[in-house]
């Protein structure tokens, strides 16, 4: 049994357990928690005695995060990524899938699995989903296929295709940076790439094969049979024949299934839902209910179904210009919608986009969707003509669910994927660092015009910057106060009876299911250092205890917050939190065992 650790040792194990907690509060940002982390540790750094021996901590030690390499890395690949987005660089491999589809639906479904496997070994798989996602939804009502069997097992699979390589996923490029902060050689680009790839083959099998199985059929997510219901807002306006009329007048004129939460008169001011309740011009009636009930709802009482975006307009629609038509749009992580309110961004006056209802995955009520700050995986219903719908397609900053084939591409296509080829040759072949590949990518890109200057600051995610560096943070106060070491000595004395091979297997497993709960990137950070010196420890290698932080650490499958693919998936497909769990779980537990077995093989470890 290990001997009891010292004061600052308890105080960085409390800090891991105030980290858990707080990564796991949906209700609190990310950004804010990992900033109110930081300080705690900054504040713990300077009020607890040194220990002799140890290296002596300072608030700017623990800044450094800041300017990680792998941090540097993972932001500047971001922005290659936004760029090969931007210029439609990946479209002709979906314009290549879709025709596909139409010989052969069943080959055609491990092709695209294997493609997205492919492409997120090498880029971030957000922007890969976003791309097929339209895509797939659209073959699949072509060739009567329920969609549910189809869009879960493909995100999956860009999850499984970036644990192969260095620059697959975030969470790679952290653990390797760690560990060379912490003085271990680097990994190349493909190094790790054999033994995961045996976990990636057999994963994918499964996917393609069973998983369709196990999912239960789910309704097209587009919008005429979309079974999602939204939280709207009905203005009363001067003309309504409602106006001075009593609230249960107007009610007998909707369909009854529409839910009112509360009526909102001024600024703020919430009414009671009282059946005696007069109406007036400018009152806002709250609702609930699919995309036609709230426009059969907003027909019925002659108001406007419209959510802030800059002036109300109060004059009527031109009945003879274009016909309008509604649209689901889902908000993801590099969108420029991500993080704003509505009234901020005059989609109005840009796109000639009315925003009319939106609708948050998992939340039941909404209460007050004009105040909501929209966020990823939100779904922002939008009424406007076919033309202003698909010219906001096109810009490729937003993903529309039309239920077409048409994707957004520019005459750049074909520069930016050599950017982005280059970068990878370059990094892959160690001529140069990734960092440094990735930041000349980034020039590159910019100076060709494949990517904005307004395409790079979308494409930072300001959240993920604070968890990493608040994160490695953590990690380095937990080696210098010796806690890393007591964690690894428990860990080491708990597995005693156990060969090396499953005491990695045992840590890929632990890092799996904390990945569930708190991010990625937090979870690798703090396992990093625990698992070099459980390696240090033992006298066992130390590679595949790093890969087994690495690849526990992508194996977010279970739950839809695990990673935000799964939820693009889970707001695109309309999927259930059970949908999850019933794949997620003989999905985690085969790649767990795949990879015990490929580690073991691959590192010669004794079973």
């Amino acid at each position: 049994m290990p001997s009891p650790p010292n004061m600052q040792a308890m105080a960085a194990m409390l800090l891991v357990v105030c980290a858990l907690f707080l990564f796991t509060r949906e209700k609190i940002p990310l950004a804010s928690s990992a900033l109110a982390l930081l300080i705690v540790i900054s504040l713990a750094v300077l009020w607890l005695p040194p220990v002799a021996g140890q290296q002596v901590l300072t608030p700017a030690d623990l800044y450094l995060g800041f300017g990680n390499q792998a941090l540097i890395a993972i932001v500047c690949l971001m922005m290659c990524a936004k760029g090969l987005e931007q210029t439609g660089a990946l479209h002709s491999v979906a314009r290549l899938l879709g025709h596909a589809w139409g010989y052969s639906p069943k080959l055609a479904f491990l092709l695209t699995l294997v493609t997205a496997a492919a492409c997120s070994m090498f880029m971030n798989n957000t922007p890969i989903v976003a791309m097929l996602l339209p895509l797939l939804v659209t073959v699949s009502m072509q060739h009567k296929l329920p969609s549910s069997g189809i869009l879960m097992p493909v995100g999956y699979a860009t999850i499984l295709g970036g644990m192969t390589t260095t620059i697959g996923t975030s969470t790679n490029l952290l653990v390797i940076g760690i560990a060379q902060d912490l003085g271990l050689p680097a990994f190349g680009m493909f190094d790790f790439f054999i033994p995961a790839s045996v976990g990636m083959a057999a994963a994918l099998i499964f996917l393609w094969l069973l998983a369709p199985r196990l999912i239960p059929a789910r309704q097209p997510p587009m919008p005429h049979t979309s079974p999602r219901v939204f939280d709207g807002v009905i203005h009363i306006t001067e003309d309504s024949k409602f106006v001075g009329k009593t609230f249960a007048d107007a009610m007998e004129t909707i369909d009854s299934r529409v839910k009112v939460h509360h009526i909102e008169r001024g600024e703020g001011l919430a009414l009671a839902r009282l059946p005696t309740l007069k109406l007036k011009a400018g009152d806002r009636l709250h609702m609930r209910d699919t995309p036609e009930g709230l426009k059969e709802a907003e027909q019925a009482l002659e108001g406007k179904l419209q959510l802030p975006d800059h002036e109300i307009e109060d004059d009527d629609e031109n009945p003879k210009g274009p016909p309008q038509q509604l649209a689901e749009v889902v908000i993801t992580s590099s969108s420029y919608l991500n993080g704003r309110r509505l009234e901020d961004l005059d989609l109005s006056g840009k796109f000639g986009l009315r925003p009319v209802a939106l609708h948050r995955p998992g939340q039941e009520i909404l209460v007050n969707p004009d105040e909501a700050i929209l966020r990823t995986a939100d779904i922002l219903l939008v009424q406007g003509t076919l033309d202003d719908i698909r010219k906001w397609k096109r810009s490729g900053d937003i993903l529309v669910l039309d239920g077409t084939l048409e994707v957004p591409q520019s005459d750049k296509a074909l520069l930016g994927a050599g950017i982005m080829a280059v970068v990878v040759i370059i990094a892959g072949t160690g001529a140069l660092p990734i960092s440094v590949a990735a930041m000349i990518g980034v020039v590159a890109m910019l100076i060709s015009g494949c990517l904005t200057r307004s395409g790079m600051k979308a494409a930072i995610d300001h959240s993920i910057i604070m968890v990493i560096a608040a994160s490695l943070a953590l990690g380095k106060f937990l080696v210098v106060t010796g806690a890393a070491q007591y964690m690894a000595e428990l860990f080491v004395y708990a597995a005693a009876p156990m060969s090396v091979a499953i005491k990695v297997s045992m840590l890929m497993l632990a890092m799996a299911l904390l990945t569930e709960v708190v991010t990625n990137n937090a979870a690798a950070a703090i396992g990093t250092p625990i698992a070099v010196s459980i390696a240090t420890t033992l006298g066992a290698p130390i590679e595949p205890f790093l890969l087994a932080v690495l690849l526990g650490g992508n194996m977010s499958y279970m739950t839809p917050m695990g990673y935000q693919t799964n939820l693009l998936v889970m707001s695109a497909g309309g999927y259930r939190f059970s949908d999850f769990l019933r794949v997620g779980i003989p999905l985690q537990l085969l790649v767990w065992i795949s990879l015990s077995l490929s580690l073991a093989w691959f590192y010669d470890l004794a079973w």
